[in-house]
């Protein structure tokens, strides 16, 4: 590997640390203010709601830099945006539903995202860091399954949303802190 091709893909690490750690604090202020108002799909909550995929549009645009910066594989960060975009309309029409209906838009956006996410760990394995991110993929798309089911119990809540976030910023954080022992190895 030449010197260049090398510190290219060193910025890889650095550049997905940060954008973990900031996914873990986004996740966890999100959940927060999602559990507080998740009694009721009001203005507050179903703002959240559509912000919550509008971040994650966000954080993979900012993926795909890095990753095309640095000749990574970004076909499945693509996958993620479009999935995250759809959601966010879908949402919004859902939103005028119910909570049923958010929790059955929520459950499909998790599944997908989960798979997308659970493939591009594993494109990325080689970088260090992704057992998080696989695991993390495989969580979400089980939790989107049971997201579906709640929506058909006589008391859904959004409250479930919110712990799924914050569990899903964990495994962000998880990522940052191994990416960051990877980076320190490797220095």
């Amino acid at each position: 590997m030449d010197a260049a091709v090398a510190a290219a893909s060193a910025g890889v690490p650095v550049t997905l640390r940060k954008l973990y750690f900031v996914r873990f604090a986004f996740a966890a202020v999100w959940a927060a203010l999602l559990f507080a108002t998740a009694g009721a799909l009001g203005p507050l909550s179903t703002t959240l709601l559509l912000v919550y995929p509008l971040f994650d549009v966000a954080a993979a645009v900012v993926d795909v830099r890095s990753a095309k910066a640095n000749g990574g594989p970004a076909v499945p960060l693509y996958a993620n945006i479009a999935i995250s975009s759809l959601t966010v309309l879908a949402l919004a029409l859902a939103a005028t539903s119910g909570i049923p209906a958010v929790l059955r838009v929520w459950g499909a956006w998790a599944v997908t995202a989960g798979i997308v996410q659970l493939v591009t760990g594993a494109v990325r394995r080689r970088l260090g860091g992704q057992w998080p991110m696989i695991v993390s993929g495989a969580v979400s798309t089980l939790a989107g399954i049971s997201f579906v089911t709640q929506a058909g119990a006589g008391d859904p809540s959004l409250g479930s949303l919110a712990g799924y976030a914050f569990l899903g910023g964990v495994f962000f954080l998880a990522s940052a802190v191994r990416l960051a022992r990877g980076t320190r190895r490797r220095s």
